[in-house]
């Protein structure tokens, strides 16, 4: 079988990472998108020619200025395909440490209205299920220090 043959048949997915970020408290850094009501994670896609981890220090840096060293991997969450979405997300979060406070933090206006850090019980109210278990995940995961997959 021709490799071009064999590789479209193969199942497509989209590569995306966020960085999990806490406060000196252990609240999740949070930021609000223009283009959906509930709130997410600072990441995003992974661009063509990138790793996951540098598409979440890319992220983090353009959604809200952060330049972070890009740590441990907590979670890999397969999301399936979603709306308009037409491939499932293999998402990627990194362990990118804890800030200070937040006052280095610079919004990206362009596809940003707000940023937060938020408890888990009161991220539930503010992201979607499937991103609520996933915060809950990462949570656990720095916390035990083992890698946790989702599906």
């Amino acid at each position: 079988m021709p490799a071009d043959v064999f590789y479209a048949q193969l199942h497509r997915v989209i590569p995306a990472s966020a960085g999990f970020v806490t406060d000196t408290g252990g609240r999740v850094l949070l930021v609000k998108p223009n283009y959906r009501e509930l709130w997410g994670w600072p990441g995003g896609h992974v661009d063509e020619g990138e790793t996951p981890e540098e598409g979440c220090a890319r992220e983090l840096r353009e959604e809200v200025g952060l330049t972070l060293e890009v740590g441990r991997l907590l979670v890999v969450h397969w999301v399936p395909e979603l709306d308009e979405r037409p491939y499932p997300l293999v998402h990627f979060t990194f362990d990118c440490g804890t800030l200070p406070d937040g006052a280095r933090i610079t919004l990206q206006e362009e596809e940003l209205d707000d940023w937060g850090f938020f408890t888990p019980d009161e991220a539930d109210k503010v992201l979607p299920p499937w991103q609520a278990q996933r915060l809950r995940a990462s949570v656990a995961a720095r916390a035990s220090g083992q890698l946790t997959y989702l599906s």
